[in-house]
């Protein structure tokens, strides 16, 4: 019996990989901007796993994630475009050709750079619980968004608001991202490319977040987020296990932000404003907080949801001849879709089975007095 349900879950993997494998070649038929969706929705995936960690696993209310996510974006964006180079004579005569980083040294600088960041958060923060720890990360996310949107005099370093363009395209060695591949007859649109790519780190983000559930340091960080003080009553050195959380969960926004760099080619500080870190935690708890599966389901729901709703939003407005902006309107339908679902819903679309068990049942014994019989959930 063992064996047969160790086949159908290899069967159920195998066939879940190739329709992940076949999507976007079967959705470029209806145009490019679908791919493009599925794409961002992968990296909205990364994002949230990375949250997941902080919230999830650690109970540490962060909503300046989004600092992490434009500490990579402009990190890439810095190292492979010709900014530098024009704004700084000596860059220009080391560097004639310009940077051109490559990926295998540009995830670990971004998660490098975005863990360090992460820590940085995580120091001053670390006797705060609750609403007073939401303020201060979300203090932290405004002021790395005013610092890249000001950080233009007295010597230009981000480009101020107008953002930074020109970012080479993401390379693995002959492989250029930003071009078509052709395999034989079969050609594979860049946009595609960089869907495989991300698809790859989402794989390898889950895999280590489930590593990391099942560790003794995960196992560590619920216990805090159940009971700090009987956590660290029993030995646990809390203020290390908090910033390890906030450093690894970091790690996974600076990975998304240079990815998303390389991506669109440009970057500005309104890519990260506090909206992007509301959404991004948002999609943690509308999963279920601490449950991968969950987590991945907030996120591709989110993700996808403002653009399936623009077909929606487009009729409406129609329907009151214009009164109504389509984009206020789509942001309406996605407020009430949310506090819908979060109704019905409470604990999250897909909550974690260790939470929320079945009360113990009570047994009558031969003498007629009841005792609990706990039962498995």
């Amino acid at each position: 019996m063992n064996d047969l349900n160790k086949q159908a879950k290899i069967a159920v993997f195998l066939l879940a990989a190739l329709a992940l494998l076949a999507l976007p070649l079967v959705a470029a038929q209806f145009g490019q901007g679908w791919v493009r969706i599925m794409a961002l929705a992968l990296l909205y995936v990364m994002l949230a796993l990375g949250l997941n960690i902080v919230v999830g696993y650690a109970g540490l209310l962060d909503l300046g994630y989004v600092a992490f996510y434009a500490v990579g974006a402009y990190m890439f964006a810095l190292l492979a475009s010709p900014h530098l180079a024009d704004n700084f004579e000596w860059i220009r005569t080391a560097f004639p050709n310009g940077f051109h980083t490559p990926i295998w040294l540009v995830i670990p600088l971004a998660a490098l750079l975005a863990a360090l960041a992460g820590v940085v958060l995580g120091a001053p923060t670390l006797k705060l619980r609750g609403d007073y720890l939401a303020i201060v990360t979300l203090g932290f996310g405004e002021i790395i968004r005013v610092f890249m949107n000001n950080l233009e005099y007295p010597i230009n370093i981000t480009n101020g608001p107008r953002g930074i363009s020109q970012i080479d395209s993401m390379r693995l060695g002959s492989l250029d991202f930003g071009q078509a591949l052709h395999i034989g007859g079969l050609e594979i649109p860049s946009v595609a490319l960089y869907y495989y790519l991300f698809l790859a780190l989402v794989v390898a983000t889950v895999v280590i977040c489930t590593h990391l559930a099942d560790s003794r340091i995960g196992r560590a960080w619920m216990a805090i987020r159940e009971d700090e003080i009987a956590a660290k009553a029993m030995g646990l050195n809390t203020r290390n296990l908090k910033l390890l959380a906030f450093g690894m969960g970091a790690t996974f926004g600076g990975v998304s932000g240079a990815m998303f760099a390389a991506f669109q080619g440009f970057v500005s500080p309104e890519s990260f404003s506090l909206m992007e870190s509301v959404m991004i935690v948002a999609m943690v708890v509308l999963g279920g907080l601490g449950h991968i599966p969950g987590v991945i389901l907030g996120a591709l729901l989110l993700a996808a949801l403002p653009e399936v709703l623009r077909y929606v939003a487009g009729p409406l407005q129609q329907m009151t001849d214009g009164r109504l902006d389509a984009a206020i309107l789509r942001q309406l339908l996605i407020a009430l879709a949310m506090i819908t679902i979060m109704l019905l819903r409470p604990r999250g679309l897909w909550p974690s089975p260790e939470h929320g068990k079945a009360a113990p049942a009570p047994v009558k014994s031969a003498a007629g007095r009841t005792s609990p019989r706990h039962t498995t959930p």
